[in-house]
């Protein structure tokens, strides 16, 4: 009991807390270096790839040992963080005005504002209720389908693999894909894919018909993390972009799934794992629609970076 009181403690500040931080740093280096933030994050997925190929091996023989695994990586981690140190910013250019870090005041303003609640919400709706379904009800769904527990333990390690992969990959496409439809369209788009991985799991049967729905995640996570920031970016002040994506994506929906493990669970057992897919996928659909009226267009109040879209070919 102790050490599942640590662990927890210990998984929530160093796993759950970290992801969201680091990503807001890399985005953060990226604009400061010119390079895309796609362009990083899919190191990110390759090594999660690769991951959650070993665990697919590893998990049926000891589960203990992805804890000893976790452990040597995190203090890799931990080195990377103490001895590695990026280039300080290079001095303005004259005539240019000198970053400010934000202050209290302003974190806390950003909680006044109507457009930080519409993403907030957009946020609970689609990506918080995604998460539970794909974290916490997918792969005991589909590990149900084999014969044996191991058989779909290690089915569903190879599949994850193979997802992330592709995942990663998709990782440097978004970009491009954001400068020819746009930062609020290519957002639309990752949400559509949500709905119709979520619907898909819950009218299909068969682990063939169900791996190839799972696959869509590849093309979900990108193009909804990706444009989120940089709709940070564009529509409020960059300054605040790690405040916003902590406060406004990490933290909303990770609060999220606290509030609705429970219902969600408890609606898992009366109605089955498909019902409850399709309950899921009616409430992404609702916000899906709900968010097209809202979300700010890439020419419609422009607070931070500019967005340049691809230039148009010359016949």
């Amino acid at each position: 009991m102790l050490g599942a009181i640590l662990g927890g403690v210990v998984l929530a500040a160093g796993f759950v807390g970290a992801v969201g931080l680091f990503e807001a740093f890399v985005e953060r280096l990226s604009r400061r270096n010119n390079f895309e933030f796609g362009q990083a994050r899919m190191w990110g997925s390759f090594g999660y790839a690769i991951v959650a190929l070993v665990a697919g091996f590893v998990f049926p023989i000891n589960p203990l040992a992805l804890f000893w695994i976790g452990s040597a990586l995190g203090v890799l981690q931990l080195c990377v963080q103490l001895f590695w140190h990026p280039q300080r910013a290079e001095a303005p250019e004259p005539g240019q005005t000198k970053p400010t870090t934000p202050s209290v005041a302003d974190m806390v303003a950003l909680l006044k504002s109507r457009k930080v609640w519409a993403v907030i919400v957009f946020v609970l709706l689609s990506w918080t209720f995604y998460t539970v379904f794909d974290q916490q009800k997918f792969p005991d769904f589909y590990v149900s389908m084999f014969d044996t527990p191991s058989h779909g333990q290690n089915a569903y390690g190879i599949l994850n693999s193979v997802q992330v992969f592709l995942e990663a990959a998709m990782m440097g496409v978004v970009p491009l894909i954001m400068r020819r439809i746009d930062v609020r369209n290519t957002l639309l788009l990752g949400a559509t894919v949500m709905f119709v991985r979520i619907f898909g799991c819950g009218m299909l049967h068969g682990p063939v018909a169900i791996s190839l729905v799972k696959m869509l995640h590849a093309l979900e996570v990108p193009l909804f993390v990706l444009p989120i920031f940089r709709y940070f970016t564009l529509h409020f002040n960059p300054a605040l972009s790690a405040t916003l994506y902590l406060v406004g994506f990490n933290l909303a929906s990770q609060l999220g799934n606290v509030v609705l493990s429970a219902p969600l669970g408890t609606l898992r057992d009366q109605i089955g794992y498909q019902p409850t897919f399709l309950v899921i996928a009616g409430v992404v659909l609702v916000s899906l629609l709900w968010v097209f009226f809202v979300l700010k267009r890439d020419h419609q109040d422009v607070e931070g970076d500019p967005f340049v879209p691809a230039p148009a070919k010359v016949a």
